[in-house]
């Protein structure tokens, strides 16, 4: 090709370009999310809906809320689901994402072995921890700072025991499932969200023995990646896919994932509420 045939043909090649890329973008969006959402399930039911109503594929970033929120604060995805409040606030106080609204919840639950050495079956949260403290039961931690690791520091705050550096406090850097697995063979307790323990239970041996305790609750907040900040980011799809987890559509996956396998949902629909009355007494 010569240089003037190049040159003419240039301009539609370089529209040509950008077309393809609004093309890429308005078609594929990237989600970060945490390994509860992957490992009970939801997050394939959640994605697959989407994608037939939306036409737009949905590429899954999944690891601890920690995680997630620091890649969403380097305009590395889209939009972000998490269930890590406190840090979520200051996600959004740091301008990274433009709403942040209530999505989902189910609760926390501590696992053990069925023959509990450190009796906390029945107990708060703060007193079963305070128990496999004074035991020096086994306790496996995920060690990874996502929302369920941030949980767990908490209660241990609460309770007054500071288990680092004890050696019956065993931190795996893994997800919810590895971290249950280490606890199953080794005979330990763990902290996980129930819709996982629900998912994977077949295969652990262990069984829940705190539960129902209101300092377990277990939130899901969505935020799309504010595009003023990431002028990168897809925002329209990443809008669209928060837009749906909080609508009639989005809120029906969430209300039937789990029944038909376990005879209940494994998250409640929450989108509309708020945290402060779902924490109500």
């Amino acid at each position: 090709m010569n240089r003037r045939r190049f040159l003419l043909l240039l301009p539609a090649w370089i529209a040509s370009c950008g077309r393809n890329a609004e093309e890429r973008q308005s078609s594929e969006l990237i989600l970060l999310t945490t390994t509860t959402t992957r490992d009970s399930g939801v997050l394939d039911a959640l994605t697959s809906t989407f994608e037939t109503l939306h036409g737009s594929r949905v590429k899954a970033i999944v690891a601890g809320s920690g995680d997630v929120l620091k890649q969403g604060a380097r305009g590395e995805g889209d939009v972000v689901l998490s269930h890590s409040p406190d840090a979520e606030r200051a996600w959004m106080e740091a301008g990274n994402g433009t709403s942040r609204r209530l999505v989902m919840h189910n609760d926390f639950v501590l696992v053990g072995p069925a023959e509990d050495p450190a009796s906390v079956a029945g107990q708060s949260a703060m007193e079963a921890l305070r128990r496999i403290a004074a035991a020096q039961a086994l306790f496996v931690s995920r060690g990874d700072q996502s929302g369920t690791h941030v949980r767990e520091l908490a209660i241990w705050k609460r309770a007054g025991v500071d288990p680092t550096g004890q050696p019956w406090y065993q931190q795996t850097g893994q997800g919810q499932g590895l971290t249950m697995d280490v606890a199953s063979q080794k005979r330990g307790y763990a902290l996980t969200d129930r819709g996982t323990f629900l998912v994977q239970q077949q295969r652990l041996q262990l069984k829940v023995l705190v539960e129902n305790d209101p300092g377990l609750l277990n939130i899901y907040h969505v935020m799309p990646v504010n595009p003023a900040k990431f002028p990168k980011v897809n925002a329209r799809g990443g809008q669209a896919f928060a837009d749906f987890l909080v609508s009639p559509a989005g809120q029906q996956v969430i209300a039937n994932f789990g029944r038909e396998r376990f005879g209940r949902s494994l998250f409640v629909p929450a989108a509309g509420r708020t945290e402060e009355e779902l924490l109500k007494p």
